[in-house]
Protein backbone atom coordinates (compact mmCIF):
# COMPACT_ATOMS: atom_id res chain seq x y z
CA UNK A 1 0.00 0.00 0.00
CA UNK A 2 2.52 2.95 0.87
CA UNK A 3 4.30 1.54 -2.73
CA UNK A 4 1.22 2.61 -4.13
CA UNK A 5 0.88 5.95 -2.60
CA UNK A 6 4.24 6.44 -3.68
CA UNK A 7 3.52 5.92 -6.51
CA UNK A 8 0.66 8.22 -6.33
CA UNK A 9 2.26 11.07 -4.70
CA UNK A 10 4.50 10.27 -8.02
CA UNK A 11 1.35 10.84 -10.75
CA UNK A 12 0.65 7.35 -11.48
CA UNK A 13 -2.97 7.31 -12.54
CA UNK A 14 -3.29 3.71 -11.58
CA UNK A 15 -2.30 4.20 -8.26
CA UNK A 16 -4.03 7.33 -7.65
CA UNK A 17 -7.13 4.43 -8.50
CA UNK A 18 -5.31 1.65 -5.82
CA UNK A 19 -5.02 4.01 -3.21
CA UNK A 20 -8.16 5.41 -3.43
CA UNK A 21 -10.23 2.20 -4.08
CA UNK A 22 -7.87 0.79 -0.57
CA UNK A 23 -9.61 3.68 1.20
CA UNK A 24 -13.42 3.58 0.11
CA UNK A 25 -13.40 -0.01 0.58
CA UNK A 26 -11.29 -0.17 3.93
CA UNK A 27 -8.36 -2.98 1.99
CA UNK A 28 -5.60 -2.79 4.11
CA UNK A 29 -6.32 0.32 6.04
CA UNK A 30 -9.19 1.73 7.54
CA UNK A 31 -12.21 2.95 5.26
CA UNK A 32 -11.76 6.79 5.54
CA UNK A 33 -14.26 8.18 2.44
CA UNK A 34 -12.51 11.57 2.61
CA UNK A 35 -9.20 10.09 1.53
CA UNK A 36 -10.53 7.70 -1.56
CA UNK A 37 -12.37 11.13 -2.71
CA UNK A 38 -9.14 13.03 -3.09
CA UNK A 39 -7.31 10.02 -4.62
CA UNK A 40 -10.08 9.83 -6.86
CA UNK A 41 -10.22 13.65 -7.85
CA UNK A 42 -6.35 13.33 -8.22
CA UNK A 43 -7.31 10.04 -10.59
CA UNK A 44 -10.04 11.64 -12.34
CA UNK A 45 -8.15 15.38 -13.11
CA UNK A 46 -5.22 13.20 -14.78
CA UNK A 47 -7.96 11.77 -17.27
CA UNK A 48 -9.00 8.49 -15.32
CA UNK A 49 -12.23 7.79 -16.30
CA UNK A 50 -12.96 4.88 -13.79
CA UNK A 51 -11.49 7.24 -10.86
CA UNK A 52 -14.53 9.51 -12.44
CA UNK A 53 -17.02 7.51 -12.00
CA UNK A 54 -16.38 6.14 -9.08
CA UNK A 55 -16.24 10.10 -7.98
CA UNK A 56 -19.89 10.31 -8.96
CA UNK A 57 -20.67 7.20 -6.48
CA UNK A 58 -18.96 9.09 -3.57
CA UNK A 59 -20.44 12.63 -4.37
CA UNK A 60 -24.00 10.28 -4.49
CA UNK A 61 -23.56 8.77 -1.64
CA UNK A 62 -22.75 12.06 0.08
CA UNK A 63 -26.26 13.49 -1.00
CA UNK A 64 -24.37 15.39 -3.85
CA UNK A 65 -26.76 14.09 -6.22
CA UNK A 66 -26.54 17.36 -8.94
CA UNK A 67 -22.27 16.72 -8.82
CA UNK A 68 -22.45 13.30 -8.75
CA UNK A 69 -24.52 13.88 -12.00
CA UNK A 70 -21.83 16.19 -13.51
CA UNK A 71 -18.86 13.61 -13.21
CA UNK A 72 -20.87 10.61 -14.30
CA UNK A 73 -21.82 12.89 -17.67
CA UNK A 74 -18.02 13.47 -18.54
CA UNK A 75 -17.18 9.98 -17.43
CA UNK A 76 -20.30 8.42 -19.86
CA UNK A 77 -18.99 10.91 -22.73
CA UNK A 78 -15.79 9.03 -23.11
CA UNK A 79 -17.50 5.28 -23.15
CA UNK A 80 -18.24 4.74 -19.32
CA UNK A 81 -21.14 1.84 -19.32
CA UNK A 82 -21.82 2.18 -15.84
CA UNK A 83 -22.15 6.15 -15.71
CA UNK A 84 -24.20 5.86 -19.07
CA UNK A 85 -26.68 3.84 -16.68
CA UNK A 86 -26.18 6.37 -14.13
CA UNK A 87 -27.58 9.03 -16.25
CA UNK A 88 -30.14 7.47 -17.73
CA UNK A 89 -31.73 6.66 -13.59
CA UNK A 90 -31.02 10.58 -13.12
CA UNK A 91 -32.62 11.84 -16.44
CA UNK A 92 -35.42 9.22 -15.17
CA UNK A 93 -35.98 10.79 -11.90
CA UNK A 94 -35.50 14.30 -12.88
CA UNK A 95 -31.50 15.29 -12.04
CA UNK A 96 -30.77 15.39 -15.55
CA UNK A 97 -32.34 17.07 -18.55
CA UNK A 98 -33.41 15.67 -21.89
CA UNK A 99 -30.75 17.46 -23.86
CA UNK A 100 -28.06 16.61 -21.44
CA UNK A 101 -29.30 13.01 -21.63
CA UNK A 102 -29.34 13.06 -25.58
CA UNK A 103 -26.19 14.45 -26.06
CA UNK A 104 -24.42 12.02 -23.59
CA UNK A 105 -25.95 8.96 -25.36
CA UNK A 106 -24.91 10.60 -28.73
CA UNK A 107 -21.11 11.14 -27.16
CA UNK A 108 -20.54 7.49 -25.83
CA UNK A 109 -21.66 5.90 -28.92
CA UNK A 110 -19.24 8.31 -30.74
CA UNK A 111 -16.72 7.17 -27.90
CA UNK A 112 -17.51 3.83 -28.38
CA UNK A 113 -17.45 3.75 -32.11
CA UNK A 114 -13.99 5.42 -31.84
CA UNK A 115 -12.80 2.62 -29.97
CA UNK A 116 -14.20 -0.31 -31.63
CA UNK A 117 -11.27 -2.74 -33.37
CA UNK A 118 -10.75 -5.97 -33.75
CA UNK A 119 -7.87 -5.91 -31.38
CA UNK A 120 -10.00 -3.99 -28.93
CA UNK A 121 -12.35 -6.79 -28.96
CA UNK A 122 -9.84 -9.59 -28.71
CA UNK A 123 -8.68 -8.19 -25.83
CA UNK A 124 -11.64 -7.56 -24.27
CA UNK A 125 -12.55 -11.06 -24.90
CA UNK A 126 -8.99 -12.30 -23.07
CA UNK A 127 -9.47 -10.30 -20.49
CA UNK A 128 -13.02 -11.59 -19.99
CA UNK A 129 -11.61 -15.14 -20.23
CA UNK A 130 -9.26 -14.76 -17.30
CA UNK A 131 -11.58 -14.13 -14.98
CA UNK A 132 -11.52 -10.11 -15.61
CA UNK A 133 -8.30 -9.71 -13.65
CA UNK A 134 -6.42 -6.55 -14.06
CA UNK A 135 -8.68 -3.27 -14.91
CA UNK A 136 -9.62 -1.80 -18.68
Amino acid sequence: FELSVRAAELGSIDAHFHVASAYYHGQGVETDIKKAKHYYELGAMRGDESARHNLGTVEHSEGNTNRAMRHWMISARVGMDDSLKMIRQGFLNGYVKKDEYEKTLRAHKESIDELKSDQRDNASLQYRLSGGVGRM
